[in-house]
């Protein structure tokens, strides 16, 4: 799937999940949300590598698709986030990393 139509379904689904559950879909609960999900992928990450207690202990298996799913979730909010900011991410994205423009650009400072 292209990314612009990526980014669009998923501001579609945080909008229909902030009217489901009136709840405000703006800057702050998105960067708080964003927060929230990049501290439960970092939880993962240490039960992926068996750095937790023992009870939490996953499979390889089931602990890549907890991990899947929390970058899943991260994306989506930072996606969210960029929305609300007016920032276009695939542009920002392919300046900074594809044709490191911004990096060129920050040289020159």
């Amino acid at each position: 799937m292209e990314f612009k139509k990526l980014e669009k379904k998923v501001i579609k689904n945080a909008i229909r999940y902030g009217k489901k559950y009136g709840v405000k879909i703006d800057e702050d609960f998105a960067l708080f949300k964003l927060y929230e999900e990049v501290g439960e992928l970092a939880q993962d990450v240490l039960i992926h590598r068996k750095k937790c207690r023992p009870e939490k202990y996953l499979s390889e298996k089931e602990s890549k698709k907890e991990l899947a799913k929390e970058i899943a979730d991260t994306l989506g909010m930072l996606m969210v986030v960029a929305y609300l900011l007016d920032i276009d991410l695939e542009e920002a994205v392919t300046k900074k990393w594809i044709t490191r423009e911004w990096v060129k650009n920050e040289k020159n400072h």
